[in-house]
């Protein structure tokens, strides 16, 4: 499954099939999170935050792309990532775009 952040695919003709998401909410432990606060006064990257966006960016773009094959895509385009806080120390990543097949 090819996914593309433009809105073409170089040398193939699309036909759209529609919006597919995939999205997922995380947090870290307890102790993961006051860490992180401890971090927040001397400065620096906040590497267990990091992580866990990562983790969920994957996690999301796995999501999207499963529905995609579900509905028959070769393709998902013009992709985004968005992400909320819910709560302190939890975030919801989704992960959206077109699914879209190639036309021969």
């Amino acid at each position: 499954m090819q996914v593309v952040t433009t809105s073409f695919i170089t040398g193939k003709n699309l036909s759209t099939i529609g919006i597919v998401q995939g999205s997922t909410v995380h947090s870290k432990n307890l102790g993961k999170d006051l860490t992180a606060g401890f971090k927040t006064l001397v400065g620096g990257e906040l590497k267990a935050y990091s992580e866990m966006l990562a983790e969920a960016r994957a996690i999301a773009l796995n999501r999207m792309i499963e529905q995609a094959a579900t509905l028959g895509a070769d393709a998902v385009i013009d992709v985004r990532f968005s992400s909320a806080a819910i709560m302190q120390g939890a975030a919801e990543v989704l992960a959206y775009g077109t699914a879209v097949k190639f036309e021969e």
